[in-house]
């Protein structure tokens, strides 16, 4: 790296934060990410690469040494009933080189990308990072004053440190530590369910189920998420349920998956307590102004999206896209001020907005199935429309890329990655 700060800092290290720091470095922008962990390693509920995604990365020159390592395509979208099996979506329609779902795991992505980020000149990756607090330097003609860095504690020697910058970008996921310091709270939008996950093992003989398939069940509802060595499943209760959960055991849900995912039955025990167990509290809520000056939040930082759909890394990294088609020129020419930082949240509140109405909607059916102690099923108008094909590949579609998804300015790149070749 040259000498001199960064342009900007970014906060947190997942898919969001990561995409954004790589971009700017490939506009030429010296960036920092912190992240607070002092690696990926660790177990995340976010593995989906969707096909806009993976067309992003192809034509960043990524995508072939990404799709090198394990992972699992996922052509279907399935809800399983009652009353039977309705495909909802079919990727293999798309018109895509990447028709289907990746499904990897998210600290092998993560990984990925930060080894390729710091190929680039301009690019810093400080891990074991944890921000403390923010940099401010008096009032601005919006009242707040202006961020102007960040203090963070360093894990390995506990020493503090102040890293200062024209800009800063919270990507600290659904806790955000950075949207709590900045004042800008988010706004619950309705989310009526929590998530309980854990990990029952593949088998080769296993039926083709991928991405989300759910299960639906009376008062209940599990969704799998489909990987390269097992079965990431997510048992559904009511908000606020857990203690109730906790206090039963795992018994009624090994019950209620063998009952109702049959094909993992002589797995079950597998999941031998609630220690096995991890809870997603889940969550709709969006903060109203996703800036102040010299302070942007991206990702789950600014609009947390509900796990129902496995979008919430396709919003994320078109957080980054958006950010960094009016960031880079921008700081190239003297610094993102109040207008741009607007400009980036008018650009994808819309589709924000969307995304997390039809969650919304989503949750309030669930609801209102479990107070009336209904099995929890899809509406039934959905088995006639999706018996078309061409419904199930609009479906796929619209989940593929997301409403009015953004196009990365490409002519912004200045930075070009070594290849595998010259990197190793």
């Amino acid at each position: 790296m040259s000498t001199g700060g960064p342009a900007c800092v970014v906060v947190g290290g997942g898919p969001g934060g990561m995409l954004t720091a790589y971009l700017l470095a490939r506009g030429g922008i010296r960036v920092t990410l912190l992240e607070s962990h002092r690696d990926f390693d660790r177990d995340f509920r976010g593995d989906s690469l969707h096909p806009w995604t993976l067309e992003l990365l192809d034509g960043l020159g990524l995508v072939d040494d990404l799709l090198a390592l394990p992972h699992f395509a996922a052509r279907w979208f399935r809800f399983h009933t009652p009353h039977g099996t309705i495909r909802t979506t079919d990727y293999g329609g798309l018109v895509s080189r990447f028709n289907y779902v990746a499904l990897m795991p998210q600290a092998r992505f993560l990984d990925f990308m930060a080894a390729r980020a710091a190929e680039l000149p301009g690019f810093e990756l400080r891990l074991g990072a944890k921000v403390t607090g923010l940099l401010v330097d008096g009032e601005t003609p919006q009242g707040a004053p202006a961020v102007t860095g960040v203090r963070y504690r360093d894990a390995g020697s506990g020493a503090d440190h102040e890293l200062r910058a024209p800009l800063v970008i919270g990507a600290d996921g659904r806790f955000s530590r950075m949207r709590r310091l900045a004042g800008l709270a988010a706004e619950p939008l309705g989310a009526s369910s929590d998530l309980l996950w854990f990990r029952l093992p593949r088998r080769d003989d296993d039926p083709p189920e991928a991405d989300v398939d759910l299960y639906f069940g009376r008062h209940h509802y599990v969704g799998l998420l489909g990987g390269p060595t097992d079965w990431q499943i997510g048992y559904s209760l009511p908000k606020g349920g857990y203690p109730a959960v906790r206090s039963a055991g795992v018994e009624p849900i090994r019950r209620f998956v063998a009952e109702h995912v049959p094909w993992l039955a002589d797995r079950v025990g597998a999941l031998a307590s609630m220690d096995d167990t991890t809870l997603l509290s889940v969550d709709i809520s969006r903060v109203a102004t996703w800036w102040r000056p010299g302070l942007l939040l991206l990702g789950d930082a600014a609009h947390v999206i509900s796990p129902v759909g496995g979008n919430g890394i396709l919003m994320a990294v078109q957080d980054a896209v958006a950010a960094a088609n009016r960031l880079v020129p921008a700081l190239r020419t003297g610094g993102a001020g109040p207008d741009v930082l607007a400009a980036i949240q008018a650009d994808r509140e819309p589709t924000i907005q969307a995304v997390q109405a039809q969650q919304v909607r989503t949750e309030k059916r669930v609801a209102k199935a479990r107070e009336r102690g209904k099995p929890m099923s899809p509406p039934a108008i959905l088995r006639v429309v999706t018996a078309f094909p061409g419904f199930r590949v609009r479906a796929a579609r619209r989940n593929a890329y997301g409403p009015n998804p953004p196009t990365l300015d490409t002519s912004m790149l200045v930075a070009q990655p070594q290849s595998s070749d010259s990197a190793a």
